[in-house]
């Protein structure tokens, strides 16, 4: 694999699609929330309050997952950690909780800004997935298998610890093909006719569901939570699912999707509102 660009030690290959990854997102989530009639600068600064806040969360989850942190804490405070990307699912709640405290103060809608905002975030996670292969980390399980990888270069190792020269489960494609294939999903849904809260609960139900798949093939220093045959991820996955099925079903009225050409806008009661014609009569 490929963790630096152009072999330059501080220019990570990893850093560097991460960073494209937010700019892909952000940009579909104002695209979208256009499309639907939403304030497009309040949902781009949404969305970089939840980045900042999916940074600080999914370092948080990996100091509390993570064994050598509880075993050595001065560990927490080496530049190792600062360059660890994190836990994906400790950036997803924390980004959660931040943007319907921002979704409240802004009185965005919170249900049409969720559906506009999760195509972006099967997008940019689809490529932070790549990311992640590039540089070598969240590898997989010993693999046997026709597609299996094999990581040979030393600075991946030094980087992330993955083993070399033994063939491994790609998980990270697994999870970046799954991500591309909902980011479809949803992108056609919100085209069509739905029910609000529609598409952000599909993304949970789906991504939940890949991502639960995908971590019988990952590797796992840390072991399962409370001894059990699932991984704290699972669990987590299966909390999501639930949250992403309740979605779907309390959802309320449906929305139709605006003309491409002619996205919805907001307009204060009383202007803007077409007249219905009154029809003529002969007089007879």
């Amino acid at each position: 694999m490929y963790p630096e660009i152009f072999h330059i030690s501080f220019l990570h290959t990893y850093g560097a699609l991460v960073a494209l990854a937010f700019l892909c997102g952000l940009w579909m989530a104002a695209r979208l929330a256009k499309r639907q009639g939403l304030d497009a600068d309040a949902a781009t600064n949404l969305g970089i309050y939840c980045a900042l806040a999916a940074i600080v969360g999914a370092k948080v989850m990996m100091l509390i997952v993570d064994p050598r942190y509880r075993a050595n804490p001065a560990e927490i405070f080496t530049l190792d950690t600062l360059q660890a990307g994190g836990v994906f699912y400790g950036g997803l709640l924390a980004a959660l909780g931040v943007s319907w405290w921002y979704m409240r103060k802004t009185r965005l809608p919170l249900w049409k800004t969720a559906d506009a905002f999760a195509p972006g975030i099967a997008l940019g996670h689809g490529i932070g997935r790549l990311g992640c292969f590039s540089a070598g980390c969240c590898w997989g399980v010993e693999c046997h298998l026709p597609w299996a990888v094999t990581f040979r270069n030393p600075v991946a190792r030094d980087l992330v610890g993955v083993p070399l020269g033994q063939p491994l489960h790609p998980t990270q494609l697994y999870e970046a093909l799954a991500e591309f294939a909902i980011f479809g999903v949803l992108y056609w849904r919100i085209g069509k006719t739905h029910r609000t809260g529609a598409i952000i609960g599909l993304y949970l139900v789906l991504y939940s569901a890949a991502r639960f798949v995908v971590e019988f093939f990952r590797y796992h220093e840390q072991g399962n939570l409370w001894g059990s045959p699932l991984d704290t991820s699972q669990w987590i996955s299966l909390g999501l699912c639930a949250l992403g099925a309740w979605c779907l079903l309390r959802t309320p009225k449906a929305v139709a999707p605006p003309p491409p050409d002619r996205p919805l806008r907001d307009t204060p009661r009383g202007r803007g509102t077409a007249k219905r014609p009154v029809p003529r009569t002969s007089g007879s």
